[in-house]
């Protein structure tokens, strides 16, 4: 089986230092896209409408109809759902090429596909070995970190003094009310006194 002449064309550096632009499937959208669906309309391979071509970006809106804006004060923006879509649709097809290709060596050439996975598992098991041994101690020291931050943070507190509760006012006492006067014919000692005996009349 012959490399298919697009597949040498994906694997050959043709491109220029990259631009920061709009990107659309992490793709220039300016300098790639618009091109390409300008190309494929003025071919009739497309119909991309050309207000979407004209005007790629578009505002978003909330559904109240005002403009949508970010959490960083930013407006959002948004490709045109034309363009977009068959952007979508470029990117599916390649996606199917790709596998289609990798399925087709696998199915020509077997023995050659199987001896590439073995000679790739064996390059990259020193270096898995080696991540994962060393996110196990990040892991570990991380671990660490935190119970010590969580008892020197235990024994700071243990070692301060306790608050004093704030001591409740106490409440106002009320007067005594002033002893009431005995009844005329009540003694200071709370007895009453006894009348006086009549005297008896002595008769001569």
């Amino acid at each position: 089986m012959e490399t298919p002449t697009y597949i040498k064309a994906l694997l050959t550096n043709n491109t220029k230092k990259a631009q920061q632009a709009r990107r659309v499937w992490s793709i220039d959208l300016e300098t790639v896209w618009l091109p390409f669906f300008t190309a494929t309309n003025t071919m009739g391979d497309t119909i991309v409408p050309a207000d979407a071509l004209g005007a790629p970006i578009r505002l978003a809106y909330n559904q109240d109809g005002t403009v949508k804006f970010s959490k960083g004060g930013r407006p959002v923006t948004k490709v045109a759902k034309d363009l977009s879509d068959n952007i979508r649709l470029v990117r599916d097809n390649f996606t199917a090429g790709l596998q289609a290709y990798a399925h087709g060596v696998a199915t020509e050439n077997p023995e050659g596909y199987k001896a590439e996975i073995a000679k790739v598992i064996e390059a990259g098991q020193p270096i898995t070995t080696h991540d994962n041994a060393m996110l196990q101690d990040a892991y570990a020291k991380l671990m660490a970190e935190q119970v010590e931050a969580e008892l020197k943070a235990k024994a700071v507190k243990e070692s301060a003094p306790a608050a004093e509760k704030p001591k409740a006012p106490k409440k106002p006492k009320a007067p005594k009310a002033p002893p009431a006067e005995p009844p005329a014919d009540i003694q200071g000692n709370g007895v009453t006194p006894e009348p006086e005996k009549e005297r008896e009349l002595v008769t001569a």
